[in-house]
């Protein structure tokens, strides 16, 4: 074994990470799909099927037609990927050249590019970008584990008083209250018109 064989398996987690992170950032199945599907859409109107001795062909007069939806759906799908601003675009379009090739290719390549373009396109439309992460400051380190508080905050009842007992005669503060809802106010969860 040489030198070169022991880093490979490095060189290929690192590729095999950076291509996770790139596919995570945008719709890559939902152009992995519509790629999918403009292949049986093309190929089934061009194809000669043996069956034994028997040569079949289904050949239609929109063979044409089946070779521009097919190429259409490859190239939206490898545009999703590419440029994830388009893909409600993108989508709407897959979704429509899917219903257009069912009559015109051998009802949408035998249903399976019909179906991967509806689900691919679908994908597309419902995709949305996830928020990039919040960088930490250095020394703070998030908290661990179930952050929840250590006791329920009390509610401040209809005097005006905190309802934690008799001992805590305490008022609760009203401006905390920024929803203006607040029974002490008198709103009692409604908001006036004007």
């Amino acid at each position: 074994m040489s030198a070169e064989t022991s880093a490979a398996p490095g060189q290929f987690t690192r590729r095999r990470q950076q291509f996770r992170a790139w596919r995570g950032t945008r719709p890559f199945w939902a152009g992995f799909y519509m790629l999918l599907a403009g292949l049986p859409i093309m190929y089934f109107p061009y194809a000669h099927l043996q069956v034994g001795h028997l040569t079949i062909a289904m050949a239609t007069t929109a063979g044409a037609g089946s070779l521009i939806i097919g190429v259409l759906l490859i190239v939206l799908g490898v545009s999703v990927w590419y440029q994830k601003h388009i893909r409600t675009f993108a989508g709407v379009a897959a979704i429509l050249l899917a219903l257009v090739s069912l009559p015109v290719s051998n009802f949408g390549g035998f249903v399976m590019g019909f179906l991967l373009a509806l689900i691919g396109g679908a994908m597309a439309v419902a995709w949305a970008p996830g928020a990039p992460p919040q960088p930490q400051p250095e020394g703070e380190m998030p908290p661990a584990g179930d952050s929840a508080p250590d006791e329920a905050p009390y509610l401040a009842g209809s005097d005006g008083v905190v309802d934690g007992g008799p001992s805590q005669g305490f008022t609760a503060p009203e401006e905390n209250d920024l929803s203006g809802t607040s029974p002490v106010n008198g709103a009692n969860g409604r908001h006036s018109a004007g």
